[in-house]
């Protein structure tokens, strides 16, 4: 006989609640943590470093968009000539900063995890434990939204996602977005398509009972 199980789910590095409304929706206990507090005033929110709460008995744990600014390939260039106002050592510790927390989650001890993330330089593969190849990488068009933004899931214990919805448009309006002191959180806010699909799909775990 199988079970489709109430997950306790942990969304980290989210301040919109996209995700964990998606999972809350389809009666999860789902939670979510950033620096950050959350857009939607929730009580579900928990403010701080989410690394302190990973051994919290969760069932899944989604990290819905890790600082990746010195991780992905976009940005491997300011590792050797540094913006203006900052050093190559700022950048490098920046580095070894997001390294160690897309290491912490990797590696916690939580049975089923999903790590979304752009596609990352080779600096950043040797410093992560236990590293492994992204499982795959998905388009916000494949889920309803006509735009373009590769995005890589780092998973464990979970199935890749499936496409919900090809819809057309490539515009790439996320890449094109004007300089200004908001646009980092708007690049980081997740698409509802995806997020549905995550909560659908794995959201609907099945396990076999013990009898």
């Amino acid at each position: 006989m199988q079970t489709t199980e109430s997950l306790k789910v942990l969304v980290a590095c989210e301040f919109s609640g996209t995700v964990r409304r998606a999972f809350a929706h389809r009666g999860h206990d789902a939670w979510s943590c950033d620096l950050l507090p959350s857009e939607d005033r929730s009580n579900k929110h928990i403010v701080g470093d989410v690394r302190d709460i990973l051994d919290d008995g969760w069932d899944m744990l989604v990290v819905a968009h890790p600082p990746c600014t010195r991780l992905c390939n976009s940005g491997v260039r300011w590792l050797s000539v540094p913006p203006s106002g900052r050093t190559i050592d700022q950048m490098w510790q920046e580095l070894e900063d997001g390294c160690d927390l897309f290491s912490h989650l990797w590696n916690a001890s939580i049975d089923r995890i999903a790590i979304e993330n752009p596609v990352m330089h080779k600096h950043a593969k040797t410093r992560i434990r236990n590293y492994q190849p992204p499982a795959q990488s998905i388009q916000p068009w494949q889920f309803g939204h006509g735009e373009t933004k590769r995005t890589c899931l780092w998973l464990k214990n979970l199935p890749k996602l499936e496409a919900t919805k090809i819809v057309p448009g490539r515009t790439a309006r996320v890449h094109r977005m004007p300089p200004g002191p908001e646009r980092w959180k708007e690049r980081s806010r997740f698409f509802d398509g995806i997020a549905d699909a995550m909560a659908d799909q794995w959201g609907n775990i099945k396990q076999q009972d013990a009898a």
